[in-house]
């Protein structure tokens, strides 16, 4: 049974759910549980912590309150730290908090962890070629709502009309992206491919916008951040999988919703963490 008493909490004003108050609430909410918050970092303003900082600190704990792509910049500077992260939900999807936490929020988990009730875990994430993913990777045209989203979260009312457009275009207009090795899916691929890290392997998703219907079902889903609702294949659960474009031009990909740009064929596949993870959830 692991405890800790003090911890460093970072955070990212612009995820979805660092608001000033909400931050207060979690600094009184750790407090309250016995664990002092010896220093807040605002991250991208300030720079990540690295293992050296934090040791030389004497912090055993960084408490991690972001969304996924400033949590991925956080855990690749941590690569090799002996210290333990607790990740909370702090943005908009907060996939890795949901694989160590479940649904339950900040008020709930941070209890468990204070009284000793966290394990920890070196969890399975994506690697490829440029760069790990915790959360999951998006790769082909159909990334371009990765800009909607953005014009979402600042609401740019201008700018979701304008990316919605662009994203319809180039989501049932250009090139496609397939997985070739082992070979999944639709022959003529897919404008969006999800690869999402498992304690099985990476899971492969497909999603299409072939007719009218589809195309309206998944510009829905997609304006409502909730893509996987839109059509979509099931394609399987692999330990390592090659993805490439049809027509081998340049695959745009969202990792963690980082944007990053690979040529026309990459290989991701699923390695382990290394740094420990706090888990308080059980499946």
């Amino acid at each position: 049974m692991e405890r800790f008493e003090r911890c460093w909490l970072l955070t990212n004003p612009a995820s979805g759910s660092n608001t000033p108050e909400a931050v207060a609430e979690l600094q009184d909410c750790l407090a309250r549980n016995g664990i002092a918050v010896a220093r807040t970092i605002g991250f991208p303003d300030e720079t990540l912590p690295t293992p050296g900082d934090l040791d030389t600190a004497g912090i055993p704990l960084l408490v991690i309150y972001t969304g996924d792509g400033s949590l991925n910049a956080a855990l690749a500077e941590l690569t090799g730290w002996g210290g333990a992260v607790l990740v909370l939900p702090g943005g908009t999807m907060n996939l890795l908090s949901k694989r160590l936490h479940g649904d339950y929020q900040p008020v709930d988990i941070v209890p468990l962890v204070a009284a000793g009730g966290a394990r920890r875990r070196r969890v399975t994430k994506i690697a490829g070629d440029c760069g790990d993913a915790y959360a999951g990777v998006l790769a082909g045209p159909g990334t371009h709502w990765g800009n909607v989203r953005e014009a979402m979260r600042s609401r740019d009312i201008a700018g979701i009309a304008s990316g919605a457009a662009e994203a319809v275009a180039k989501s049932t207009g250009e090139t496609k992206v397939r997985a070739i090795d082992p070979p999944f899916g639709a022959a003529g691929g897919y404008p969006l491919l999800e690869l999402t890290p498992g304690e099985h392997g990476i899971g492969i998703h497909g999603y299409h916008a072939n007719t009218a219907g589809e195309v309206v079902a998944q510009t829905w889903a997609l304006m409502r951040r909730s893509f996987r609702e839109g059509p979509h294949d099931r394609l399987g659960v692999v330990g390592e999988v090659t993805i490439a474009t049809v027509d081998s031009s340049p695959i745009e990909v969202l990792l963690d919703g980082e944007v990053c740009e690979v040529g026309g064929r990459a290989t991701f596949r699923v390695a382990e963490s290394e740094m420990d993870l706090l888990a308080t959830h059980h499946a």
